[in-house]
């Protein structure tokens, strides 16, 4: 991986003017009062953010109303070809939804992430695109909630697994290809969890979030130079089918009034992921609909 740059004087040298002056077309908008964009400008703006020729793989993505299903659509949407992975054979159901290609494995193995990434490589191509959002919580397979003195260290490294060794594993995958080539974006679902609050018997859960923060934030400084942009997303909550009465009845109290919806989460996603958030990296952005600036 590439040396970041130190002076100027390298900034300069390898500055791509024409690169510039693409941007100052865009920049150089009409302001308040004057004539509509010009079709040739709205066509420039769609594609800054257009993954049109961008090979994308979301962890995650097995159930119809999840974050993960959620992305990989918004992927797709915005024209990148998309491959979709979970633990199960649903997958193959998800991925027939949106003309996507389905992996099955289990990501906290070692052995089955490296198949995964062999597996990908020969049936899409190279990744440019990941986003880790495996290790969610599901009804067939729920957080360990237990209070710290009953919490078993099976229990511990289970939920450490579960939601930070998987997005270790996958990242380091896939990302050396991508400072290779020169661009890549990682995106990591965390949770408010361990980012901005706690709450009682989930210390295990919200260790490995938190993790997954410091993760993207050092990542990030390694890739820095290579094109690599790795940011977080850190979810409230979500309205999914895996959403308990409880958790639901916590969104009402947010000051939006609502939990908020896997297709805000992917907007967010997708943002990361676009060519135009290439000076965006090692950030987690907050989807909670406010409720974290309440004490």
């Amino acid at each position: 991986m590439n040396e970041p740059r130190t002076s100027l004087d390298s900034f300069d040298s390898s500055f791509d003017s024409s690169a510039d002056a693409g941007l100052a077309e865009v920049i150089d908008l009409p302001s308040t009062g004057q004539s509509p964009l010009a079709p040739a400008q709205r066509g420039r703006l769609q594609e800054l953010d257009s993954l049109a020729g961008k090979i994308a793989l979301v962890t995650g993505a097995g159930a119809p109303d999840g974050i993960g299903f959620a992305i990989a659509t918004r992927l797709r949407l915005a024209g990148a070809t998309v491959a979709i992975v979970s633990t199960t054979k649903r997958i193959h159901e998800r991925a027939g939804e949106i003309d996507a290609i389905g992996f099955v494995a289990d990501l906290a193995d070692e052995a089955e992430v490296g198949g995964l990434a062999d597996a990908v490589a020969d049936s899409v191509g190279e990744v440019d695109i990941l986003v880790n959002n495996a290790g969610l919580t599901s009804k067939s397979d729920p957080a360990v909630v237990k209070p710290v003195a009953q919490l078993s260290y099976a229990d511990w490294q289970s939920e450490l697994a579960r939601n930070l060794d998987t997005a270790f594993l996958v990242s380091r995958a896939f990302v050396q290809s991508m400072a290779e080539r020169g661009w890549g974006r990682i995106v990591n679902i965390a949770a408010t969890a361990g980012v901005v609050n706690a709450v009682p018997a989930e210390a295990a859960y919200a260790a490995a979030k938190a993790g997954v923060t410091g993760l993207t934030k050092a990542l990030a400084t390694e890739v820095v130079a290579d094109g690599v942009t790795v940011n977080a997303i850190a979810p409230g909550l979500i309205r999914t089918g895996s959403s308990t009465v409880p958790e639901l009845q916590k969104g009402l109290d947010g000051p939006i009034g609502r939990p908020g919806t896997p297709e805000e989460v992917a907007a967010a996603a997708v943002f990361f992921c676009a060519p135009s958030a290439s000076y965006v990296t090692g950030q987690t952005l907050v989807v909670d609909g406010g409720k974290s600036l309440r004490a």
